[in-house]
């Protein structure tokens, strides 16, 4: 059983791909936590899986309160995980063992993936140029060849990306990320809108809607940026921090 999130493509690639080695299901945290499913059933022996963006350093929160509601009829006897990241996690892992102990589960393995950059909601955040794109998502699916192999043998280990100064910013910068980089109030979206609904229908909160052909936000946001990385137009801008930056979705070919 694995649990994932994602908005740009990135951690659904990670997530489809381990699925896929594991013959493992899928589900889609958010649409689990709008249906109010948080009680699930594993089979002895069953894996329990979680892959996630990093925000700012640490899990995304919707994640880690999906996690604090779930309830398992038995203990998982191996949990892992797996993060994309553009560059490194912090103490993601710490923040992220943290949580499942709280629920008496004990964290098995996790690795880090990098992946092209999603996040340019704040000033000199950028994108990958496509040639480093290309290059992190090979990468990523040579490492993805290399741990599925280990999950299925349900081998214990830690490889994660942690970077510098990782304390400060995964416990002074991310819970601001939380509280203020989330506003969804800055989106703008320009004339060049064709009204097409393409970011209400890829927002994983569904926290858009149209009105009169134009998106409007309702303050339920996580920043994922879906919304404006999926634009056919490139109509949606959040402030000024993404004039002028490009877009990225995953794809397998950049």
């Amino acid at each position: 059983m694995i649990f994932y999130f994602s908005g740009c493509g990135n951690s659904q690639h990670v997530a489809e791909t381990i699925a896929a080695g594991l013959n493992d299901k899928l589900t889609f945290i958010p649409e689990a936590a709008r249906e109010g499913h948080y009680e699930y059933t594993l089979a002895e022996g069953e894996r329990l899986g979680f892959v996630f963006p990093i925000y700012s350093w640490a899990p995304p929160k919707l994640v880690l309160d999906f996690i604090n509601k779930m309830s398992l009829k038995t203990n998982p006897d191996y949990l892992y995980f797996a993060c994309t990241c553009g560059d490194n996690c912090g103490l993601t892992e710490k923040v992220f063992r943290k949580a499942v102990e709280e629920k008496g589960w004990s964290l098995s393995a996790c690795f880090s993936v990098q992946m092209p950059e999603t996040y340019i909601g704040m000033p000199g955040f950028k994108l990958d140029t496509p040639e480093n794109a290309k290059r992190k998502i090979d990468k990523a699916n040579d490492l993805l060849k290399r741990n599925i192999p280990r999950l299925i043998n349900k081998e214990c280990f830690s490889e994660i990306i942690v970077g510098s100064l990782a304390w400060v910013k995964t416990y002074l910068v991310n819970p601001g990320f939380n509280r203020s980089a989330t506003d969804d109030s800055k989106y703008r979206v320009s004339e060049a809108c064709i009204h097409c609904g393409k970011c209400m229908e890829t927002c994983p909160l569904k926290n858009i809607t149209l009105e009169d052909g134009h998106p409007k936000w309702h303050g339920n946001c996580t920043m994922c940026m879906g919304c404006y990385h999926h634009c056919p137009v490139n109509a949606i801008q959040y402030g000024k921090a993404t004039v002028g930056k490009g877009q990225y979705v995953f794809r397998e070919e950049v």
